[in-house]
C-alpha cells in the first residue's frame, strides 16, 4: 500500500515569510506581563522610564518583555521581510527623501531655521560626525522605531483595539511622545520637524506592522540629516523651494 503524503503543518508556508516559532509554554507571570494589572503596569513604567534615559535601553527592555511575556513577536512588528534588499532599497528611499521634503518643504514654512544649531557643531568635523553615524544607526533605526513604534502601538493597541480611529488615536499618541523627546536638545524645530516624522513612520507602521523598513528609512532620514549638516548645505537644502 502506497504511504499516503505527510500533511502540511498549517500555516507552514505564510505570505509574509515569517518563521513558525512553538510559543513557550504559558504561565501567570506572562499573562500578567501581558497585562494592566500591577505587573503590566510596573513593566510599562520601567521600559518607559528607561527609554527617556536612553532610547536603546528601553528598547532592549521591550524585547525583554516581549519575550517574557509571551507576546508574538509580529505584534510589535518584528516580522521577516520577504524581501531583505527591497525593504532596505526602500527604506534608504523613503527615509532620505522624507528628510529633504522636511528641510526644504516642510520646515521653512514654520519658521525653522535654516540651521540646526544644536548639531551644526558637526560640521566639517569628521571625528565627531563619524561617531554620530553610531549613534544614529543604535539610537533611531533600533531604539527608537522598537520603541514608539513597536513597544507603544502593541501597549495601545490592546487597550483601544484595531479599528481604523483606534489606529488613527494610537498614531497620533505615539507621535506626540516621539515628538516630545526631541524638545530638549533640538527645541520646538525639533519637536515639530518629529512630530511630521513620527506621523509619517507610524502610518506606515500602522498600515503594514512591519518595523524593519522603517528601522532603514529613520536611520536613512537621520544619516541623510547629518550629511547635510556635515557638508555644511544646510541653508541651501532649506531654500530650495522658499528663497
Amino acid at each position: 500500500m502506497e504511504t499516503p503524503p505527510t500533511p502540511k503543518l498549517v500555516g507552514q508556508r505564510v505570505a509574509d515569510a515569517d518563521a513558525i516559532v512553538r510559543p513557550r509554554p504559558d504561565n501567570h507571570f506572562s499573562s500578567q506581563l501581558r497585562g494592566f494589572a500591577f505587573l503590566g503596569i510596573l513593566a510599562i513604567v520601567v521600559i518607559f522610564a528607561s527609554n527617556y534615559v536612553l532610547t536603546p535601553i528601553g528598547a532592549v527592555l521591550a524585547l525583554v518583555w516581549t519575550w517574557l511575556s509571551n507576546t508574538p513577536w509580529r505584534e510589535i512588528g518584528y516580522v521577516r521581510p520577504t524581501s531583505w534588499p527591497r525593504d532596505i532599497a526602500i527604506g534608504v528611499i523613503f527615509g532620505t527623501l522624507l528628510k529633504f521634503l522636511m528641510k526644504a518643504v516642510v520646515m521653512p514654512p514654520l519658521g525653522a531655521p535654516d540651521i540646526n544649531p544644536a548639531y551644526h557643531f558637526l560640521a566639517g568635523n569628521a571625528p565627531l560626525a563619524l561617531r554620530m553615524v553610531a549613534i544614529v544607526v543604535l539610537f533611531a533605526g533600533f531604539g527608537e522605531e522598537t520603541f514608539y513604534r513597536g513597544y507603544l502601538f502593541e501597549r495601545l493597541g490592546k487597550l483601544f483595539g484595531s479599528s481604523v480611529w483606534a489606529k488613527v488615536a494610537i498614531v497620533a499618541i505615539t507621535s506626540a511622545f516621539f515628538a516630545s523627546v526631541h524638545y530638549g536638545d533640538q527645541g520646538l524645530p525639533g519637536v515639530e520637524q518629529a512630530a511630521f516624522t513620527g506621523l509619517a513612520f507610524g502610518s506606515v507602521f500602522a498600515r503594514t506592522g512591519r518595523i524593519f523598513m522603517l528601522m532603514v528609512a529613520h536611520t536613512a532620514f537621520d544619516l541623510t540629516a547629518l550629511g547635510i549638516i556635515y557638508w555644511d548645505v544646510e541653508a541651501e537644502v532649506a531654500h530650495l523651494i522658499f528663497k
